[in-house]
């Protein structure tokens, strides 16, 4: 096996009776056939550039190779992605199975190739033991001839994209012309197999283009009447129109019967074509409705009665406001779903309408609501003459609510909340991050628990609803009061409840800010002690002793569960009793301790939160 940089040519020189040197015979020969050759290199390859399809140019070159270098075959292969070389084009051979040759990656004078990216030949490619060999190749050798075989790199750039291949029946080495000459040729070849690549993906990218220039042609008609539609829609809402109105423009434009359903899947609006009698499914809930509201955009269905339903969802951002439901007896067209898509967009502006009336009588109730939570009993005339213009008493609002959703935000929760506040002469807002109504009501329990069932209900995901009794006006105290116990009741993993303050009363010391003394008063004779150990020692007596609490004084499970030897526990227990005193294990020191260790977990965590 040899490469080009391995071989040589010699030229023989005379000099004459006048002392001057001149070429030999052989080489002047040898100069006008190096001539014929890249003459007939530099025409091949101009002819190679006026080609334009890939196989086109494979073809022509392997066959002006095979005339070029004048071996008994030419072939060409390119690599694949998996290193493989496939048999892309030849010239010259015999066998039809060689057309399916393949060199797998690393193996043969092709391997040798992509693996340096320089030319490499072997004289006897069966006797050859240079190079590893693939025996499906091998076995194609045979029947083909094959002995002597010369590779040269197909270059793009740095990137070898493939080999291309001058072989001969009969063993022989390969001069170092001959391997110059067909490694130029090849770097011509790569040039125009690159180009044919781009031309072929160019002209790909153009009938794509005109193919989209058809569709868009035949979309304007569509389009123009869509716009139309949408025209009509439009002058629906500038001159103050409803649901009724679009249901009946949808009607007249699409011939078919048409439903409008409000958030709950209420039936607010609907229009047949005249004579059509009103279908079953105004009278049931439409699976097609589901269906859109799932997807956030559309949905059709059919059944076997051949009646087909396409609803679209009206929506604004994440909420769900209701939706378009078109029922006829074919098949709706792409441009009857977009229209039904644009109504719906358009019932959603409306809605949107309505709804800014509504939340400026939110904003409006929420800041009275503030007002009466900072201000300092006894409420002062401009504020009771603000609620009595909306029907309310202040002297009646004895409940506080605090609601929170881990999926909603405030004002979403807080916005419900005042749709449910006249149910019990309240009102409702935003206050300090939480959503929060004041109520009256004889008991309190029974607020928070109705409360809970009709959000959940509406909101569709589990709520935290804290009531507490309003005392003298002492609003402000109320909300602190069941804000704390809301987000305690987070801190403990409760997410779907319903509850009043005073069933928390046991953690009163944590989310009551007027017994925050108690609290450190019983955590100064308790954990403080260790706490401040950890703190100085970078010890863990803390977690230790929750631990140890935690599995009821179990030594073996204790250890377990931190990672710790026996002995280190003992030292650590020790080291307890030497900082809390001989008795902390007795019953009522036990009992008083774990209370305290549980307390101070609940405090650090609200503070965290």
């Amino acid at each position: 096996m040899a490469d080009s940089s391995t071989l040589g040519h010699t030229h023989r020189v005379t000099t004459d009776a006048g002392g001057y040197r001149t070429a030999s015979p052989d080489l002047a020969s040898y100069r006008q056939r190096r001539e014929r050759e890249l003459s007939s290199l530099y025409a091949t390859a101009r002819s190679l550039t006026a080609l334009g399809e890939t196989d086109v140019v494979l073809d022509s070159i392997v066959r002006a190779a095979h005339e070029l270098i004048g071996t008994d075959f030419t072939y060409l292969s390119l690599l694949g992605p998996d290193g493989e070389l496939t048999l892309k084009a030849s010239e010259g051979t015999i066998s039809s199975t060689f057309a399916d040759a393949r060199v797998p990656s690393g193996t043969g004078v092709g391997g040798r190739v992509i693996a340096t990216g320089a030319p490499a030949w072997v004289s006897n490619y069966l006797a050859t033991r240079d190079v590893p060999h693939d025996r499906s190749f091998d076995d194609l050798v045979l029947p083909e001839g094959m002995v002597a075989l010369l590779g040269v790199p197909l270059l793009v750039g740095d990137e070898v994209v493939g080999v291309l291949f001058a072989a001969d029946r009969t063993e022989r080495p390969f001069e170092n012309d001959e391997v110059a000459l067909l490694s130029a040729f090849a770097d011509h070849a790569a040039v125009a197999l690159n180009n044919a690549r781009l031309y072929d993906e160019t002209r790909s990218a153009l009938k794509e283009l005109q193919s989209a220039y058809e569709t868009i042609e035949r979309q304007v008609a569509v389009m123009e009447r869509a716009q139309a539609v949408h025209e009509s829609l439009t002058h629906v809402v500038l001159k103050g129109g409803g649901a009724a109105e679009i249901a009946q423009l949808l009607v007249d434009h699409l011939q078919g019967t048409v439903t409008v359903f409000d958030r709950t899947g209420a039936v607010i609006a609907a229009g047949s074509p005249d004579g059509a009698p009103e279908p079953a499914v105004q009278r049931s809930s439409p699976d097609a409705v589901e269906q859109a509201r799932q997807s956030g955009r559309w949905a059709t269905t059919t059944d076997s009665t051949g009646v087909w339903r396409t609803a679209a969802t009206v929506q604004a951002g994440d909420s769900h406001l209701g939706a378009l439901l078109l029922t006829r007896s074919h098949e709706p067209a792409p441009v009857d779903i977009r229209t039904l898509e644009r109504a719906a967009q358009i019932m959603g502006l409306l809605i949107l309408k309505e709804t800014a009336v509504a939340q400026a009588e939110e904003r409006v109730s929420g800041e009275l609501l503030t007002e009466l939570l900072v201000s300092s009993p006894p409420v002062g005339p401009t504020q009771r003459a603000r609620a009595q213009a909306r029907g309310i008493d202040v002297a009646t609002l004895d409940v506080l609510v605090v609601a929170a959703s881990a999926t909603r935000s405030p004002a979403e929760v807080s916005r419900r909340l005042h749709q449910l506040s006249g149910d019990w002469g309240g009102l409702a807002g935003e206050h300090l991050g939480r959503a929060t109504m004041l109520a009256h009501a004889t008991d309190v329990a029974e607020v928070a628990e109705s409360l809970h069932a009709r959000l959940r209900r509406d909101l569709g995901t589990p709520v935290r609803v804290v009531a507490e009794r309003v005392v003298d006006q002492g609003w402000g105290r109320a909300f602190e009061l069941a804000s704390r116990c809301c987000g305690l009741m987070q801190t403990l993993g409760v997410t779907d409840q319903g509850t009043t303050a005073g069933r928390y009363s046991m953690f009163a010391l944590v989310f009551d800010p007027e017994r925050s003394e108690e609290l450190d008063a019983l955590l100064r004779d308790t954990v403080e002690p260790l706490a401040a150990h950890d703190a100085l020692r970078s010890t863990q007596l803390v977690a230790t002793l929750t631990a140890y609490f935690h599995h009821a004084g179990n030594l073996s499970r204790t250890a377990r569960t931190l990672h710790i030897h026996l002995n280190t526990l003992h030292k650590r227990l020790h080291r307890v009793e030497a900082l809390l005193g001989a008795g902390w294990r007795s019953p009522d020191r036990a009992l008083h301790l774990q209370l305290a260790l549980r307390l101070h977990e609940l405090r650090g965590q609200s503070l965290t939160g």
